[in-house]
Parts: structure tokens; sequence; C-alpha cells
């Protein structure tokens, strides 16, 4: 057994973390060792006289038989001595999972003065983000029309999102509802995932969309890479949910392919539609009240009753699936992207215009009919104008033909 298991409070976690980091200790979570619990490598490399390890994520419930968990990775820490913290609000349940552990449970006291506490409370991570709640009456009606016009077709879910949202907006101010939740389901390429970005854009975003693909979070152990350390961002203690809504500005996040990832990251969102929070594996919390996330997925109405718990069904506010696009909407997208391409080209070429009225001769080589993934259809947009580009020799400089940059023009 382990010596003991030592309880924070979270409002002295930075306090104790900035203590522990003058005594020459850092603070590492049980998350970083579930990644790759079965390399014995991760716990050899381990320097009990310099790490201490925070094992909240045992309590938060996201691990299905904490005990057996518990039980099994503790042993792997070989020193008597390594010091293991969690979170105080899990000790009631962590006293009893991890009984068989630890000798001993016991709270960390620390003391803190006026002026510390005061830079404590500037860590924590508060929303900065626009949200649709923040905007007035007038605003609200222009924001609607402008999503209305940029999102081709899906007529009822436009209709159906207008009173969502102006429902959403009385009862988030009178503190009943937190995130406005969607579910959109649909094949590949029919405007799910292009719903995010309109509101994106629509809410006036200059940073990119918080945006998580759950293909990723396959695993068994994928959560740790969501709300502990991510892929790709060596040295950080954030996951990636975390880094994406972070560093975005407006109150939109879209979780792609929602169905691809497993009960336990359901849990986790179960959670977070219910408190309005994200919550790392260090117990740091971003608010998102007000925030609007999407969900999209390419499961069927069967599997997504089969897949998707009743607790967490019951949490979206809009379940809907998207179809294919009607003719005429397809040949709306295809002239406000072809005009949209040219005003693009025309802005970074002054010495040689296109005829905004060309759109028409590129309308007439897109047969819309032999397409029904979007994705593929703004291909197509994109061939027929580098051929239009290559054909007339038009360039952008003496050196660079302009067709070479046409990808850019997304």
């Amino acid at each position: 057994m382990k010596n003991e298991l030592l309880f924070f409070e979270r409002d002295v976690f930075y306090e104790y973390k900035e203590q522990k980091k003058n005594e020459g200790y850092t603070i590492i979570s049980i998350n970083d060792f579930l990644k790759d619990i079965a390399n014995n490598n991760c716990f050899e490399d381990f320097d009990y006289t310099s790490q201490i390890v925070d094992i909240s994520a045992f309590g938060s419930g996201y691990y299905k038989d904490a005990q057996s968990l518990g039980e099994q990775i503790l042993d792997k820490f070989i020193n008597f001595e390594t010091i293991f913290i969690a979170d105080k609000k899990f000790k009631e349940t962590l006293q009893y999972e991890l009984r068989y552990c630890f000798i001993s449970f016991n709270d960390i006291d620390i003391e803190i003065k006026e002026k510390e506490s005061i830079d404590i409370q500037n860590k924590i991570i508060k929303s900065k983000h626009k949200k649709i709640t923040d905007l007035s009456d007038s605003e609200l009606e222009k924001f609607l029309k402008n999503f209305k016009e940029k999102l081709y077709g899906h007529e009822k879910f436009k209709d159906d999102f207008t009173e969502l949202v102006k429902n959403f907006r009385v009862f988030n101010k009178l503190g009943e509802h937190k995130i406005l939740s969607l579910f959109l389901m649909g094949e590949s390429g029919v405007g799910k995932t292009e719903v995010a970005r309109i509101l994106h854009k629509c809410l006036g975003g200059k940073k990119k969309l918080a945006k998580v693909n759950f293909g990723n979070y396959s695993s068994e152990f994928s959560l740790s890479s969501l709300i502990g350390s991510a892929r790709g961002y060596i040295g950080s203690e954030d996951g990636e949910i975390f880094i994406r809504v972070r560093d975005a500005d407006v109150g939109i996040i879209l979780i792609d392919e929602f169905e691809k990832s497993n009960a336990t990251l359901f849990n986790y969102f179960l959670d977070v539609l219910e408190s309005g929070k994200i919550i790392s594996s260090l117990a740091e919390e971003i608010d998102l009240y007000g925030f609007i996330i999407i969900f999209t997925s390419n499961i069927s109405k069967e599997d997504f009753t089969n897949k998707i718990s009743p607790e967490l069904r019951s949490r979206f506010d809009y379940k809907g699936r998207f179809t294919l696009l009607y003719e005429e909407d397809k040949q709306k997208f295809v002239e406000f992207r072809v005009k949209s391409i040219i005003s693009k080209y025309n802005e970074l070429n002054g010495n040689n215009h296109i005829d905004e009225n060309k759109y028409k001769n590129f309308l007439s080589r897109i047969d819309v009919n032999k397409f029904n993934n979007m994705r593929d259809l703004n291909k197509k947009i994109k061939k027929v104008f580098v051929e239009y580009l290559s054909n007339n020799n038009i360039f952008l400089n003496k050196k660079q033909p302009f067709y070479k940059r046409i990808f850019k023009l997304n």
C-alpha cells in the first residue's frame, strides 16, 4: 500500500502547485500514465523526488471500475514515498474506491496570504468569447437573417434553429439553460459541419473555430488526450478541447464524428452539458455558459438510439437529420461560391480583373445533378476556375500564374 493520499481544495490548488514548484516538484496527471498503461517505461522514468501525481481522474467517474484500475496502476509506482494528491470534492469516493491502496487519507493544509489569493483567482479561466446571448434583439435578427442566407437548403432546420435560439436566450438569462446543444446526423458532405462554420462567421469570429474531431478519440484512454496532455502540444498540461476553446474568440464548439468515440467521452459530455463547464485533468475550468455546441455524426437513426445513452440523448436540445440538397439549393451554392472566388481574385489581382458576370460561364460548365456531396461539388468549382485561369493565361504577376495559388481562396 502507498503511504497517503492528500486532498486539495480547488481554490488553493495553484498556491500548492507554486509552493511545490519552489521545492523542486512538478505536478503531473495520472492520465499521462493511463494513456500508455502497458508501457512500464513511463513508470521507470518517474522520479518521486521531483514529481507529484494528481489522481483526481479516478474519482471523476470518467473511468469505469476506479477501484480495479487504481489498484492496477498505483502498484506500478514502486517507491513508498511517492506523493499522491486529488481534488477534495472526490474525497468520499476515493476513500472508498482506493481503500486498499493507501494507508491514510489527509487534507492539504495551506495558509494563503490575502494578496496571493487575488493572484490565484486571476488564474481561473473565464470565458471571453462572443456568444449568441450577448447580441441585442436587433443584432440577433441580423444574425439569423445572415445565417439563413449563408446556409443553403435545410429550410426546416433553419426555422427550428431560429425558434431554439430565441428560447435559449430567454432561459439562459434566467439561469435555466446553460448550453445550446445540437446533434446533426446525415451523410458526409451535406452541410452538418458547415452549420458550425457559418455560425462562427456570423458571430464575427476572427480566430479558428473550436473544433475537435472524435475520429481521433476511439481508444479506451482517449479522455486523457482530450482533457489531459494533448497530442502534438509538447509540454502542455492542457487537453485538446481546452486548447481549442481557449484559443477561440466565439462561443461555438464543433464536435465532429461524435459517434466514433466511446462511453467514457459520452459521459464526459453528459457532465459538460449539465454543468455548463469543461474541466481539465488538473481541475481547471472554462465556463461555457451561453455557448452553442454542435455534435455531428454520420450515424443512422437506429444506431443513434443504440449507441448513444438515453441520458445523453435527452440532453441534446435538437436532434435532426440533414438530407441531400435540392438542385435549386446546389445551384445557389455554386453561384455564391464562384462569385466569392472571383471577388477574392479581383481583390488580389488589381491589374487584371475578371468580370463578375463571368460566373454564368462557370455555372454552365458545372452540372450540379452529378454531385450529392457538397465537398465534391466545391472541388469541381475549384477545378473549373483553375482551368479558366490556365486557358486564359491569367497571371497574378510575371513570375507566378495565379492558378497556383487558387487553393488559398477558401
